[in-house]
């Protein structure tokens, strides 16, 4: 790159500037209150895991554990991914930090950052952000319901209207490989008319195949076999009553027999919510599902798990369309302008006020006129206005800036004084 050509960004990852960062707090506030109000505890995993930990739990055939998989140059003899979700990570931890003497299931919740090479497009970025909530250890088709209720009551809690559960079941061991044959014996004839993704799939994760958004799949989509008439007996009985205590709780669903999420340890239920006002074929804000087979997968013992992740970046997209509306708070409460060269002054004010009140100190040149303006622009409730003749008695102009009301006030006094309009 020439020397004079600015550097910007990667392609695909963003900066979260201190306006948005608000409205991003709110959601974040908000994520682990509905999660701790349910009994989930946080816990954070590393950004980096073993490749063969996402190869083994998340699918090689699958986009996140394949050709979307960040790989860090390979030192020594471990190979290093950076992590593409959270669920694979937080089993590994459940059973290395001996969680499963614990009650059961362990309620865990995370948020941070996931990485895909994915091509970037609205609300979906190469470094994206989840809230991942986890319950494992317990196969009740509760803990789906519960995870969902949890889901919808975060994106529901923070002003979204325009949201719809989508709903499915893609069995288990049980009767999942008999429906795969048929699945396939439909569509083999047809492998020569399909995408070339699906093409692959079809020889490698077949039931990706209903997860396909290509408009010239999806004629031989809507005559495939669907799965929920296939279920056998333990499968169905856990779907209706997934079905039944969601209509307890309220929440309506809308069954999707091509539902199928994109990761491999999926069984049973999955799940995805979705809003109206996204359009094309990416417009889940979140989703999962029970993962029965992953902890067997990864080399522990065979345990039921259920879990959902939902990502920040289009939950916040879409709090800014129709949510409740966040008022960025201001960068600081008090503001202490000195007139003249007043630095040492100027700071101890802004120690003082600081004990009680955020508080920042223009430590410029500007003259008196333009540190207000600035002020202007910051927004603070307070401005501590003081040249050198008051400095010397130790007063400042303290001026409340919505109404523009002023009174000198001693620097002892001022904390008292913030702290009393605080309460007000």
């Amino acid at each position: 790159m020439p020397p004079s050509q600015p550097i910007k960004a990667a392609r695909g990852v963003r900066d979260i500037m201190p306006a948005e960062r608000a409205v991003w707090s709110v959601a974040e506030r908000a994520a682990h209150q509905v999660a701790r109000a349910h009994g989930y505890q946080e816990i954070q995993t590393p950004i980096i895991e073993l490749a063969q930990l996402i190869e083994r739990g998340v699918g090689e055939e699958t986009d996140a554990g394949g050709k979307e998989l960040f790989r860090l140059v390979k030192r020594g003899h471990e190979e290093l991914v950076l992590r593409p979700e959270a669920t694979a990570g937080v089993v590994r931890a459940y059973f290395q930090h001996g969680l499963t003497q614990g009650p059961q299931p362990a309620r865990l919740y995370t948020t941070g950052a996931m990485f895909r090479y994915s091509q970037p497009q609205a609300g979906r970025y190469r470094q994206f952000h989840q809230l991942d909530v986890e319950a494992i250890g317990d196969a009740s088709p509760a803990y789906d319901v519960e995870c969902i209720e949890i889901a919808m009551g975060w994106m529901g809690g923070l002003g979204l209207r325009g949201l719809r559960l989508e709903l499915n079941s893609i069995g288990d061991q049980v009767c999942r490989p008999a429906f795969i044959e048929k699945l396939v014996a439909y569509y083999r004839p047809l492998k020569d008319r399909l995408h070339p993704d699906c093409q692959r799939r079809l020889e490698t994760n077949p039931l990706r195949l209903l997860d396909c958004k290509e408009e010239q799949c999806a004629p031989f989509k809507a005559k495939a076999p669907r799965i929920t008439d296939q279920l056998c007996e333990a499968c169905a009985a856990a779907f209706a009553q997934v079905r039944e205590m969601l209509d307890g709780a309220g929440i309506e669903c809308q069954l999707n027999p091509y539902l199928v999420r994109g990761l491999d340890y999926y069984t049973r239920t999955v799940f995805e919510i979705v809003h109206e006002a996204i359009g094309g074929a990416q417009n889940a804000l979140g989703g999962g599902g029970r993962y029965d087979g992953l902890a067997a997968e990864i080399g522990y013992a065979d345990t039921p798990a259920v879990g959902f992740a939902a990502g920040f970046e289009r939950v916040v997209m879409m709090m800014g369309a129709e949510g409740e509306e966040v008022i960025p708070p201001p960068a600081a409460l008090l503001l202490v302008v000195p007139d003249g060269p007043l630095l040492k002054e100027a700071a101890e004010v802004g120690r003082l006020a600081r004990a009680v009140a955020s508080t920042a100190v223009d430590y410029s040149e500007r003259s008196l006129k333009a540190k207000m303006r600035a002020a202007n622009r910051l927004g603070p409730r307070w401005v501590a206005i003081m040249n050198q003749e008051e400095a010397r008695r130790r007063v400042v102009q303290l001026k409340e800036m919505a109404g523009g009301e002023q009174r000198e006030v001693g620097w002892d006094e001022l904390p008292g004084i913030l702290e009393a309009e605080l309460r007000a």
